[in-house]
């Protein structure tokens, strides 16, 4: 049980820390602007949905859960 208590500690860490960088205003510039990740503007209405950003980051967690788990 120690170990897990150890693993989400650093997940939330790492987390944390990812959620602190993004808040400062700094980004990886490519993140949310892929091909794939659907805009709309009309007017004063504006939507947006990173569906390739989304299926991207669900790809890395699986691949990192994956090699974890080994």
């Amino acid at each position: 049980m120690q170990d897990i208590g150890k693993l989400l500690f650093i997940v939330g860490l790492a987390v944390a820390i990812a959620g602190a960088w993004l808040w400062s205003g700094r980004s990886l510039g490519w993140i949310g602007k892929l091909p794939g990740d659907f805009s709309y503007r009309n007017g004063d209405f504006s939507f947006y949905f990173p569906v390739t950003t989304c299926v991207l980051i669900s790809v890395v967690a699986t691949l990192v859960a994956w090699f974890l788990r080994r």
